[in-house]
């Protein structure tokens, strides 16, 4: 079997290098042929054509001839016996030339050939040759298959036998006779070919609705004629004579071309289908508010378009408090809908994924409806689907109250009056319910705001404004901006513990557990830090009675029951180990870290005066907002009374609020937070003194020193190299231009242009303290690497700034190694595991390293 494999292999071989240039020049000469060039060329050029063809196919042949030399099987097995060592076949077909008649010389001899027998066994086919790139460098033949395939797909082979009618005699009846050419061009959106109609006479053609006949008449005016009932012109069309006739398609018929080499067909229509489209699921939503819709469109040849049109379900809407009167009238909500950027339309899935949590109708009851349209204009539409539109969901009672209010105002503008005492409510005992100032005061002013805008009437422009600062405030309230750990702790553990009551959604459940495992860790480090170093020096907690120590696996552990139990609908049981954990965090001794007591680093000392900074910049913000809203406050009280109750205002008592014919809301008001509409000496950050041109010369002294401050620290920071240095030096530079141009707005009297400085200045010592702690650990990365440390630390045994264990935590105050520092913080969590994995691997498949070493591996590979 190896032979005759191989024998064919040589034929082929033998065969392609011969005859390689006559299949090329056949292929050429088929390919203009197919392509029908000799139904348009003059006969005299075709019969040339034709000539030099025949020519240069007879000299390929010969050539071939020539050079072709016909394989054998002898030739067959020397190639098979080449491939195999000792060339055993040839050695079988040998004779015994010394010894003969020796018997011990012929045992050899006889187990010889028995080796060299069983050798052949073990022979196997060997593949020709078949590589021409030396007979033909330019690559000829490729050249010529290529033009043969494209013929195929563009002609037709029916065509070549017309070259035999070409003929030089009849030169003149073909220059003079008639002929005809003629193509249905389906529409664009169908993806179809055209067709030829010489290549489908006499048969029945499917063209799509739409679709362009063109034909085109050669030869003497009147000699060909067109009659068709396909365009649905009128019931009786004549014949049309004209050379060139292009209609549509309308409706199924006839096409005929009467004349000599005439053609009849009969032609049905295709109608368009209309597209398609049905929800395929429930909507999705995101603890955040973003929904996802998932859907199926189809249709015969794709979708052009879409669209999901979202209306009020008025019937549904529980009309109670805000939506107790009759809305204001609003269009339905329209967004398109997401297409496939590539691959086919005709029948696609797809999701809408959009987020309405600040559309007026979210959360209410709504009905989506999807359409989708197709090229020629038809349409599809949906099942009405009714459904509440997904929006964001708020917690915090504060948060959730303003919310709502925010809601009814954009119901009606009717309910502002009702949304302006509500407001005014919820404000009435500020200590009880607002956690910082900012929050206050932002309440503050925007109900003031809606109340001037009540008088003449509130604009559509003012109502987008208004509404827009109450979402602000609500997620202000909701997300917080708490400096101080344990009250973001308290926040968590409140709107989880609110959760529980109001029931929430999966997504909704892990987002708000997620938020209360970053404000333990943030909580316990806080401890961490502010914890007094222990007096023996070691790392272990006192071993006082009411102390007790409780490790972060106990945490996590705890954590996820809570969050299971919440999933499984079994509040009451989690609100039961939500209190255990209250109580494990009020009694809980935190062990204090690296830092704690010994000398900070230059980069730690830096991070942590970049955050003192920080915090005074947020405080000045805090002063400079209440300074605008009492200057907002003075000038109104200046407008409703003249000018005649400046006097008797500075005779009352601070924080007096409310309107005349009020006198108890003011009293009230008064023990709160003490931010009445008046003008309050005391809380305009000008240490004590009233007057306006005072307390601001004095927030411009504070913003200056602030500002010089940072000035000191950029000269007093370490010296660091890489690109988070240098993003680093930049962001606090800009944050020192910000903080100039506050301190000129506040000098200048220009609060609102002050306050947006301060802002800017806040967010770029955020963003240098982010790219500063990079920085370090970059640098602290590099001299790991380079093996730098302090000798004298090893060898007395205490802990070096910045040393780590050889697994990258930080070492405690004894210097033994080991910390529950979170070594997979930031972006590449994954990147980091996966690299740690991969060590792990590597170090595993190493058979050089100790026994004991390898099954540890192994061991935390089978864990992992």
């Amino acid at each position: 079997m190896p032979i005759a494999l191989t024998l064919a292999g040589l034929w082929a071989e033998r065969m392609a290098r011969a005859f390689w240039p006559a299949w090329t020049m056949l292929l050429l000469g088929l390919a203009p042929l197919i392509m029908g060039w000799q139904d348009r060329a003059r006969p005299e050029a075709v019969l040339g054509f034709a000539v030099l063809g025949v020519l240069a196919l007879v000299w390929a042949l010969w050539r071939g001839l020539r050079r072709f030399r016909a394989p054998h099987r002898d030739d067959a097995i020397a190639r098979v016996d080449a491939r195999l060592p000792g060339r055993p076949i040839a050695a079988l077909e040998d004779d015994q030339a010394i010894g003969a008649g020796d018997s011990a010389s012929e045992t050899v001899w006889r187990v010889h050939m028995q080796r060299m027998s069983e050798q052949t066994r073990a022979a196997r086919a060997v593949e020709p040759n078949l590589r021409l790139s030396r007979a033909d460098p330019y690559g000829l033949r490729y050249i010529a298959l290529l033009v043969f395939v494209v013929a195929l797909l563009f002609g037709s082979l029916l065509r070549v036998g017309s070259v035999v009618e070409t003929r030089l005699g009849d030169a003149g009846q073909l220059a003079t006779g008639p002929a005809w050419e003629g193509w249905v061009e389906p529409p664009a959106y169908t993806g179809k070919p055209t067709l030829y109609l010489a290549d489908l006479e006499g048969r029945t053609i499917r063209a799509a609705e739409g679709a362009l006949i063109t034909l085109r008449l050669y030869g003497d005016v009147g000699e060909l004629s067109v009659s068709e009932t396909v365009s649905g012109r009128s019931d009786e069309v004549p014949a049309d004579t004209g050379v060139q006739q292009s209609f549509e398609v309308t409706q199924s018929g006839s096409l005929e071309i009467k004349g000599e080499g005439g053609g009849t067909w009969d032609v049905t229509m295709v109608s368009d289908a209309a597209p398609e489209v049905a929800l395929t699921g429930p909507v999705d939503i995101e603890a955040s508010g973003e929904m996802a819709q998932p859907f199926r469109a189809t249709d015969d040849h794709g979708v052009f378009a879409g669209e999901a049109r979202i209306a009020l379900d008025l019937t549904e809407v529980d009309r109670r408090h805000g939506l107790a009167i009759d809305p204001d009238p609003r269009e339905p909500l329209v967004v398109d809908l997401p297409m496939p950027i590539s691959g086919d339309r005709a029948d696609f899935e797809e999701s809408l994924i959009d987020d309405f949590s600040r559309h007026p109708w979210a959360n209410l009851p709504v009905t989506l409806t999807l359409t989708v349209e197709d090229a020629v204009g038809q349409s599809g539409t949906s099942t009405p689907e009714q459904m509440r539109l997904p929006g964001r969901r708020f917690f915090q009672p504060v948060a959730r109250a303003v919310i709502e209010q925010r809601r009814d105002l954009l119901w009606a503008k009717a309910n502002a009056p009702r949304v302006a005492m509500v407001l005014r409510a919820i404000s009435y005992r500020p200590d009880e319910l607002f956690d910082n100032e900012t929050s206050y005061l932002r309440l503050r002013v925007t109900l003031r705001r809606l109340e001037a805008e009540m008088e003449d009437g509130l604009s559509d422009a003012a109502q987008d404004e208004i509404t827009q600062a109450l979402w602000e405030l609500a997620v202000l309230l909701e997300e917080g901006s708490l400096a101080d750990a344990r009250d973001r702790l308290e926040r968590a553990q409140e709107r989880l513990a609110e959760a529980m009551r109001n029931g929430a959604s999966d997504e909704e459940i892990q987002q708000l557990m997620n938020e209360l495992r970053e404000a333990m860790d943030e909580y316990m480090r806080m401890l961490a830090e502010n914890a007094d170093p222990a007096e023996d020096g070691t790392d272990q907690p006192d071993s006082g009675q009411d102390n007790r120590q409780v490790t972060q696996n106990e945490l996590d552990a705890l954590m996820d029951r809570i969050q299971e139990l919440m999933e499984e609908g079994r509040m009451a049981e989690a609100q039961q180990l939500m209190e255990q954990l209250n109580q494990m965090m009020e009694n809980m001794r935190v062990t204090q870290g690296e830092g704690g007591g010994g000398p900070q680093s230059p980069g730690e000392q830096s991070m942590q005066d970049l955050a003192e900074t920080l915090r005074d910049q947020q405080q000045l913000n805090d002063d400079s907002f209440r300074q605008l809203q009492d200057q907002f406050n003075q000038g109104q009280q200046q407008g409703r009374q003249g000018g005649q109750q400046q006097g008797q205002q500075q005779g009352q008592q601070p924080g007096g609020e409310g309107q005349p014919g009020q006198p108890g809301q003011n009293g009230q008001q008064g023990q709160g937070m003490g931010q009445g509409d008046n003008t309050q000496q005391g809380m305009t950050g000008d240490g004590g003194q009233g007057g306006e041109a005072t307390g601001e010369g004095t927030l411009a002294d504070r913003q200056n020193a602030l500002r010089e401050g940072l000035n000191q620290l950029r000269d007093a920071l370490p010296g660091l190299s890489g690109e988070a240095a240098d993003r680093a030096g930049e962001a606090l530079g800009q944050a020192e231009d910000a903080m100039e141009g506050a301190e000129e707005a506040l000098r200048g009297g220009d609060m609102a242009e002050a306050i947006d400085r301060q802002s800017e200045a806040m967010d770029a010592l955020r963003d240098g303290m982010r790219n500063l702690g990079e920085a370090l650990a970059e640098n602290q990365q590099d001299q790991l690497q380079q093996g730098q440390g302090t000798q004298q630390g090893r060898a007395e045994g205490r802990p070096e700034p910045g040393r780590r264990d050889p697994l990258g935590r930080q070492m405690g105050n004894s210097g033994q190694f080991g910390s529950d520092e979170s070594m997979l913080q930031g972006e590449d969590v994954y990147r980091r595991a996966e690299e740690l994995l991969q060590e792990l691997r590597d170090r595993s498949s190493d058979q050089q390293r100790p026994d004991l070493e390898l099954d540890y591996l192994r061991r935390l590979l089978d864990r992992f």
